[in-house]
């Protein structure tokens, strides 16, 4: 008998990797991988009178932490705001009673070194963050163990460039990046990066998008699995990376970036036009944000309103709630300065499990959750916590007079829950009124959709709302079963699934049908790619982050309605998600020629 051939029974070597992806583009070039250190936190014991000269010590790196994040914020571009603001958010947590304060009285209570404490107060943090079940606000720990490294770094006397002297186009790989990280990724040949950590709501991911870098994020192992020298291709809207690609591969990328670049030259021009097609079908292009450090982005990028106001983090900044004295100051400024467009804020989006241990003077001392997604979160918790959910109604009522307000109400699942909120309204309508403060007239009330019993039961709840606002992250983990942030399962979260377009359309018909307006907030409605066929489903609104209206706004005013609809009523037509991608492949390129191909 002839020996088996060993190659033959050799599987074939790997060819791609699945990861997640966080900014769009597609880019080949080589891999440098960079394989940190970690800065391990020895202990050791202090005689009393070194006590002070320690606190000292970690005050001066604080301090110089603080003076580098200051440095590079002035060397930022002004239309930058998104890192403007993460940069501003880092220096503050140079500050935060959590982090600073809380090592300071480990170093003094337990007589140890700065970068022991340093790490004794960072693993607290971490326990809190660990018992949050919303993706969104579980990742701001991220910043905080980025601004902590960057103390321990200093503390240590070890730093570590991010890269140098690099005169070829490079994909850099490592376990995380810190938002600064990407944006000293400018001045280098640094053209996208992936890394084994990290989400897509990330403050990296956003600096990423905002940089106009691929990235992908969440790929197991991606440092012991990519070697320098590599070749890859990275594509930062689908997660995929491609593992030594041919000739013809390579030459497809580099004419998806040459297009990508001309096209880019091109959105100035559309900044301050009119949102609307050829034949004059409009659809209104708001903002997504969190803080009021983002206005100036929404303005610089055009932005006709804010379509989702975040107001959780006003409730995570301090160890205690805000007050609703400064609820109102915030937004005053927000209505005032976005007036006279529409301002929508989304009342307090958390759940029981993310202030367990941190109020103890509320009633939310709850035991932690089970399966928090499915517990006592967003008007669940309100509904629970009513002295919380009227202070903040109130600030909102009381601030309505400066502007336009729409007030939205997340995680309707049942009329019941509507109805309840409804009266919890009326009643604090009436006691503003009895203590003689002004409320708007025409402040609107509107419901996110975002579960599959709200679709189901859309045409009942259109006739007690003033809007809906379709909040497609949550919708599609709710039907697909599907955590977007767990690499594991990230790539079946598919925005493009039959079912989720059907729900999407249903919405739609039944808000019309009732003649109350519909918008989408969902990472779908800055996707180029799902843009067109949202559009032509008949949404009145679509809300993103600031810097993508200018590309949605481009696609709109290039078009007709009727070709939107044509496009719309084919993918719901589709009988899985390749179908449907494979009809935009074709369709948009006819339509967009140039800027869309088929691969």
């Amino acid at each position: 008998m002839t020996e088996p051939d060993k190659e033959a029974n050799t599987p074939p070597p790997l060819r791609t990797l699945q990861g997640i992806g966080v900014s769009p583009g597609i880019v080949a070039a080589t891999v440098v991988v960079l394989k940190r250190q970690t800065l391990r936190a020895g202990w050791y014991h202090l005689p009393a009178d070194h006590i002070e000269k320690e606190v000292e010590r970690f005050a001066g790196a604080v301090q110089a932490a603080g003076d580098e994040l200051l440095q590079l914020r002035e060397k930022l571009a002004g239309d930058l705001a998104d890192a403007l603001s993460i940069i501003d958010s880092h220096v503050l947590m140079l500050r935060d009673r959590m982090l600073v304060e809380r090592t300071i009285g480990i170093i003094r209570h337990k007589n140890v070194n700065a970068e022991w404490a340093l790490a004794q107060a960072l693993s607290e943090i971490k326990e809190r963050f660990d018992r949050i079940d919303d993706p969104y606000i579980r990742e701001r720990f991220a910043d905080i163990k980025h601004v902590a490294d960057r103390v321990f770094g200093l503390l240590s006397g070890r730093e570590h460039g991010l890269l140098a002297g690099e005169d070829r186009p490079v994909i850099l790989v490592a376990n995380d990046f810190s938002p600064e990280d990407t944006l000293r990724m400018q001045a280098g040949n640094v053209h996208g990066f992936l890394t084994e950590k990290g989400g897509i709501t990330s403050h990296t991911a956003i600096v990423a998008r905002s940089l106009g870098l691929p990235a992908v994020v969440g790929i197991e192992h991606a440092t012991s699995l990519l070697a320098t020298g590599d070749l890859i291709i990275l594509d930062g809207g689908s997660g995929r990376i491609v593992l030594d690609p041919g000739p013809t591969e390579i030459q497809r990328v580099q004419e998806s970036d040459r297009r990508n670049r001309l096209l880019a030259d091109e959105l100035d021009a559309y900044i301050h036009l009119v949102s609307e097609t050829v034949d004059g079908f409009a659809v209104r292009l708001s903002a997504n944000i969190e803080t009021l450090e983002e206005l100036p982005a929404v303005l610089r990028f055009g932005s006709e309103g804010i379509g989702l106001f975040r107001s959780e983090l006003d409730y995570f900044n301090n160890r205690r709630p805000p007050n609703e004295e400064q609820l109102v100051t915030t937004y005053q400024q927000l209505l005032a300065t976005m007036a006279p467009y529409p301002v929508t804020v989304r009342t307090l989006d958390v759940g029981g499990d993310k202030f367990f241990n941190r109020f103890p003077g509320n009633r939310a001392w709850l035991d932690r959750e089970r399966n928090p997604a499915l517990g006592l979160r967003s008007i669940r918790f309100s509904l629970y916590e009513q002295d919380m959910f009227r202070s903040q109604l109130r600030a909102l009522f009381r601030a309505s007079v400066h502007g336009r307000l729409r007030i939205l109400l997340p995680l309707i699942s049942a009329p019941a829950e509507l109805r309840q909120v409804k009266g919890i309204v009326a009643e604090v309508l009436a006691e503003l009124a009895a203590k003689g403060h002004f409320v708007a007239e025409n402040v609107e009330i509107g419901m996110m959709v975002e579960v599959p019993s709200a679709v189901v039961m859309a045409d009942v709840f259109a006739a007690e709302v003033d809007f809906f606002a379709i909040g497609t992250n949550d919708l599609i983990q709710y039907s697909l079963a599907i955590d977007r942030g767990n690499q594991y399962v990230a790539h079946l979260y598919e925005p493009f699934h039959p079912a989720v377009l059907r729900m999407i359309r249903q919405t739609v018909e039944a808000g019309h049908a009732n003649n109350i307006p519909v918008s989408l907030c969902g990472e779908m409605a800055g996707d180029p790619l799902c843009a067109p066929v949202l559009m032509g489903m008949g949404l009145d609104e679509l809300s993103m982050r600031p810097a993508i209206v200018p590309k949605v706004k481009r696609l709109l005013r290039h078009c007709r309605s009727s070709e939107l609809r044509q496009i719309a009523q084919q993918v719901l037509q589709c009988g899985d998600c390749g179908q449907v991608r494979n009809l935009l492949g074709r369709e948009l390129a006819k339509l967009y020629p140039g800027e869309y191909y088929q691969g």
